[in-house]
């Protein structure tokens, strides 16, 4: 049988216009739930006809053994037995490959937006939904992140892309304790006041595990696969906290499960060419604390909303003015049913920039990774709803912070929150 994975077939079997609709509100061609639909009636058809022929060998068999125990020739028997039992071989190999087939297109196909989100065809359309903070103002021409931490030698671009190669960087001196403060800050917070649970993650997966979270197949061009081995190095931390439980039932008791995992990600931002080339914003390797709920389907979308204030209230404590962005249905990514982005303000550029993205993905995660709970010991199974969200990624609040706290003089005056994770270090010069 295929297992239950992906999308629900059994809900697309029973109302594919539903779905249809779902995924072209996202872009994506409805003509894959038609092309579904047609594999999964052809796999049934034949797993169908192979069991009817399994049950007529048996009643043959039958036959055969009371024909010989009788006395009476049973070739003929025998000859047909043997013919059914050919066809069968080769229609179970049909239905195995009707059955990969099957799930192969599963895997294609996209989550179905939310109701609530809202139609668009791009980033153009999102839905500024609140801002937060007043915007530094300035009496010079406000420097660039990268400019600032140059002169402030705080990151050694040049030498990282000789050491590895473009879109890599090397934090020095205060930089580096920076982004160590940061990242301790941040996983402090979200565990003493918000309840999650500290992880830290290999930085390798395996493929089962980036197929459970939807990286795999879709974006396995985005990814570093380690040469001549089957693993992966970790796009997130999401991959390997979300497989935690991988084809484990939970208790209710045990929900929620609220994880929070720094780890280094590492993207080969294919089609991002000529992209955010200068400076943190787009690389190749960079950290980031990642927050991860797995929660009761009734509560995801309450559990969506307490999500995006865990990660705002971390923008707050650092003094960091902040849009809250709904992201509409022409620039929703095909795993999230609803994603909210905290964009941050960046002076230099005169524009808010994506620091968090805040996703519900119902039981899309689930269904793939196999991640279940029971309401009583004696209940049927039923599955999880998973949500993730930055916490933030820390080299893009370390640009935040070198644009937003930067004075006339070249320094940068830190936020009071971050000061006793810097030593009692107010000011970087």
């Amino acid at each position: 049988m295929v297992t239950e994975t992906m999308l629900d077939i059994k809900a697309i079997r029973q109302d594919p216009e539903f779905f249809r609709r779902g995924i072209a509100r996202k872009k994506a061609d409805p003509e894959l739930i038609h092309q579904l639909l047609t594999m999964d009636e052809s796999w049934r058809a034949a797993l169908a006809e192979v069991e009817r022929l399994k049950n007529d060998r048996n009643r043959a068999s039958e036959e055969i053994a009371k024909k010989k125990k009788s006395g009476e020739d049973a070739s003929e028997s025998i000859r047909l037995m043997k013919d059914v039992s050919d066809r069968i071989k080769l229609l179970d190999e049909t239905v195995r490959e009707r059955e990969a087939a099957v799930k192969d297109l599963l895997l294609s196909i996209p989550n179905v937006a939310h109701e609530s989100v809202p139609d668009g065809d791009s980033e153009e359309d999102n839905v500024t939904l609140r801002h937060w903070g007043e915007k530094p103002q300035f009496s010079f021409e406000p420097k660039h992140h990268y400019e600032i931490a140059s002169q402030l030698d705080i990151v050694d671009f040049e030498r990282a892309v000789k050491i590895t190669g473009s879109r890599f960087i090397l934090y020095k001196g205060l930089g580096a304790r920076l982004e160590r403060a940061l990242a301790n800050f941040m996983l402090d917070f979200q565990t003493e006041k918000n309840g999650y649970q500290e992880m830290f993650p290999a930085f390798i997966a395996n493929a089962d595990s980036l197929v459970g979270t939807g990286n795999l197949p879709k974006f396995g061009e985005e990814m570093f696969r380690l040469e001549g081995l089957p693993y992966y190095l970790i796009p997130t931390a999401e991959v390997p906290l979300t497989n935690y439980y991988r084809d484990e039932i939970l208790s209710i008791e045990q929900l929620p499960v609220k994880f929070a995992g720094y780890s280094s990600c590492f993207r080969s931002e294919a089609g991002s060419a000529g992209k955010d080339t200068r400076g943190l914003i787009r690389l190749h390797q960079f950290q980031k604390v990642e927050l991860v709920k797995l929660v009761l389907p009734e509560n995801s979308y309450a559990e969506l909303d307490s999500l995006i204030e865990d990660c705002a209230d971390i923008l707050e404590a650092l003094e960091l003015p902040y849009r809250v962005v709904e992201i509409c249905t022409g620039d929703l990514g095909s795993k999230e049913t609803k994603k909210i982005d905290l964009e941050v303000w960046f002076p230099a550029q005169q524009t808010y920039r994506e620091i968090s993205s805040c996703s519900n993905f119902e039981d899309y995660q689930a269904r793939r990774a196999n991640l279940r709970f029971r309401r009583t010991e004696t209940s049927k199974p039923e599955f999880v709803h998973t949500l993730n969200g930055s916490g933030l990624a820390i080299g893009r609040t370390l640009a935040a912070l070198l644009e937003n706290g930067q004075q006339s003089d070249g320094s940068v005056r830190l936020p009071k929150a971050l000061v006793p994770y810097m030593g009692g270090i107010e000011i970087v010069n």
